[in-house]
C-alpha cells in the first residue's frame, strides 16, 4: 500500500510546479521573533465562522465502501471536504509534529507536501513539491484546493518551490523525515479466510493488532526509538511515523537496515515456503514468537481457521520437514473431512509421537512448526516505504475517499480496543457538530472538534506532539500548557 512514491512515475496527471498560496498577503509576513507559542495555540481563535449544513447520515458503520449521506454527497465532495479542512482538520498540532517547536523554522518550512486535487473534469492531478512556512498558510491552501487526500515528505536543504531557481539542481536534497512503516491486510490475502483484497473485518484486522505489537516493541526495544506513531490508513492498513530525532535524520543505508532487520515474510502469494530462519533464533525473533502465541492460537487457528481446506492444508504440510509425517497426515485428514485447523495443528504432534515416521527429527519439526507460526503472524511490511528518505505518506487526519473514515491514531496503549469500523467518517463528524446541543449554562463553547467522536484522536495527537516538542529541548513549551487545554484550529 505504497501511498506516494518519490519519483515522478504516478499514475495521476503530475504538476510539480510551484503554486501560489490562496491568500498569502503581506500581513501574514510577521517576524519570526514575534510568534509566541499562546499566539500559535490561540484561545481567542474561532471556527464558528463557518456555517454548518445538516447531513443525514445513513452509513452502515460496517460497511467499507464508498460513503455517501442520504442526498447522495460521497466523502470526496468537495463542500465536504471544505467543511472538514475548515472545522476539524488539526492543522495547528499538525504544524507543531512536524516543525518540533512552536516558533516556525525550516523543519516544517522546507518540508515537501504533496496534494491530489480533481480537475473540473474530474481527472487526478498530482501537486508535487508544496511548502508552507506556518499553520495558517498550510490551512488556507488545503481549504482553497481542497485535495482529497495529501501526503507528507522530507525537509529538503531548501524550500521545495525554489528548487529551481538554484543555480546548482543537485544542491536539492533532502534532508530529514520520519522513519515510516506500511503495513496492508491484502498482504494476508494468502493466510487470512474471513475477507480479501480491500475488505476488512474485526477478525482479520487482528493481524494488524499483531504486527503493531511486533514492529512497536522491536523499535521501542532494540533501537531506542521513543516517539512513534502508529496511524489508521482509513480501510485496511496501518501506517507507523518513527519521529525521533535519530530516526529522522538516518540515511537511506540506515534505513534499509532497520527495514531488513524487521523483515521476516519474503516472498510473493505464489511462493513457497516464506519463513527461512537461522537458528538459534535472533531474540527478536523469539520475543515476537512470544507475543504472537496466543494470536495464533486464537485468531489464527480458532477464527480462520485457515487448513480447513484441502488445497490449503496441504500447503501445511509442505512446510513440514519429514514425508512420512506428512503422508500420515494425509490420510488422517482425508477421513476427516471438515476437520478443524485446531485439530489439524494438533495431530502433528500427535502423530510426532505415535512414531508415525521412525527417522523423524524432532528439532528440525520443532524449527518448522516455529516457521509457520511466524508465517501466519508475522508482520507483513511494505519496505520499501521505509528505505527512502524521499518517499512520500498519506498525512493522518486526512479522509479516506472509499470509505469516509478519518486517518486517526491508534492508541497503543489500548490497542486491542481499536475497532476500524467504529472509526468516524467525515459525513458523522459534520452531523455531530451539528447535532450538538450546546454548552451548559455560562459554559465556554467547544472548539467543533471537541463537540464530535473525533476528540479523543486528536487528544491523542495533541499529547504524542507535546511530549516531542518536550523531548526536542525547546524552552517555548510551558508546562502548563500541556495540562488539559484545548485549541482551537
Amino acid at each position: 500500500m505504497v501511498d506516494a512514491p518519490a519519483q515522478n512515475g504516478d499514475s495521476h496527471q503530475i504538476a510539480d510546479d510551484d503554486v501560489a498560496m490562496a491568500g498569502t498577503n503581506g500581513d501574514e509576513k510577521k517576524d519570526l521573533k514575534d510568534i509566541k507559542l499562546e499566539d500559535l495555540f490561540a484561545d481567542g481563535d474561532s471556527d464558528e465562522e463557518f456555517p454548518s449544513t445538516r447531513n443525514d447520515e445513513t452509513d452502515n458503520p460496517l460497511a467499507l465502501s464508498p460513503v455517501t449521506n442520504g442526498n447522495g454527497i460521497s466523502s470526496s465532495d468537495p463542500e465536504l471536504l471544505r467543511m472538514f479542512y475548515q472545522r476539524l482538520f488539526p492543522f495547528r498540532y499538525l504544524f507543531q509534529w512536524l516543525n518540533h517547536s512552536p516558533t516556525p523554522t525550516n523543519d516544517f518550512g522546507h518540508r515537501e507536501f504533496a496534494l491530489t486535487i480533481n480537475d473540473v473534469s474530474n481527472n487526478e492531478i498530482y501537486l508535487r513539491y508544496q511548502s508552507y512556512p506556518t499553520a495558517d498558510l498550510i490551512r488556507k491552501d488545503i481549504v482553497s484546493k481542497l485535495p482529497s487526500r495529501f501526503e507528507i515528505g522530507p525537509v529538503y536543504t531548501t524550500n521545495p518551490r525554489d528548487r529551481k531557481t538554484l543555480r546548482n539542481q543537485n544542491s536539492f536534497k533532502p534532508l530529514a523525515k520520519e522513519l515510516c512503516f506500511d503495513i496492508d491486510l491484502t498482504d494476508y490475502d494468502g493466510i487470512r479466510t474471513c475477507c480479501d483484497k480491500a475488505n476488512i473485518c474485526v477478525k482479520c484486522w487482528q493481524f494488524m493488532t499483531m504486527a503493531i505489537k511486533v514492529i512497536d516493541t522491536a523499535l521501542r526495544d532494540d533501537f531506542g526509538f521513543k516517539h512513534i506513531m502508529w496511524v489508521y490508513s482509513g480501510r485496511r492498513g496501518v501506517h507507523a511515523w518513527v519521529c525521533d530525532k535519530k530516526a529522522r535524520v538516518m540515511d537511506d543505508q540506515k534505513r534499509k537496515a532497520i527495514a531488513g532487520y524487521l523483515e521476516v515474510i519474503r516472498g510473493g502469494s505464489q511462493s513457497g515456503k516464506k519463513v527461512n530462519l537461522w537458528r538459534p533464533l535472533h531474540p527478536h525473533l523469539s520475543r515476537s514468537l512470544e507475543i504472537l502465541a496466543p494470536h495464533f492460537q486464537e485468531d489464527v487457528l480458532e477464527t480462520q481457521d485457515p487448513w480447513a481446506e484441502s488445497d490449503r492444508a496441504e500447503h501445511l504440510l509442505s512446510l513440514l520437514p519429514d514425508k512420512t509425517l506428512n503422508e500420515s497426515l494425509r490420510k488422517k485428514w482425508a477421513s476427516s473431512p471438515g476437520r478443524a485447523s485446531t485439530s489439524k495443528w494438533a495431530d502433528i504432534d500427535a502423530l510426532a509421537k505415535s512414531g508415525a515416521s521412525k527417522g523423524l527429527d524432532t528439532r528440525a519439526l520443532l524449527e518448522a512448526k516455529q516457521d509457520i507460526v511466524l508465517e501466519y503472524t508475522y508482520p507483513r511490511l511494505d519496505i520499501e516505504v521505509s528505505k527512502k528518505l524521499n518517499h512520500l505518506l498519506k498525512s493522518p487526519f486526512v479522509v479516506h475517499p472509499g470509505t469516509g473514515r478519518v486517518c486517526v491514531p491508534i492508541d497503543t496503549n489500548r490497542l486491542d480496543e481499536f475497532n476500524p469500523m467504529a472509526v468516524p467518517t467525515v459525513q458523522e463528524l459534520l452531523s455531530e457538530i451539528d447535532d450538538w446541543a450546546g454548552p451548559a449554562p455560562g459554559g465556554k463553547t467547544p472548539a467543533d472538534w471537541e463537540k464530535t467522536n473525533l476528540k479523543p484522536y486528536i487528544e491523542q495527537f495533541r499529547s504524542f506532539v507535546l511530549a516531542l516538542m518536550r523531548d526536542e529541548h525547546d524552552p517555548k513549551i510551558k508546562r502548563e500548557r500541556e495540562e488539559n487545554e484545548g485549541m482551537d484550529f
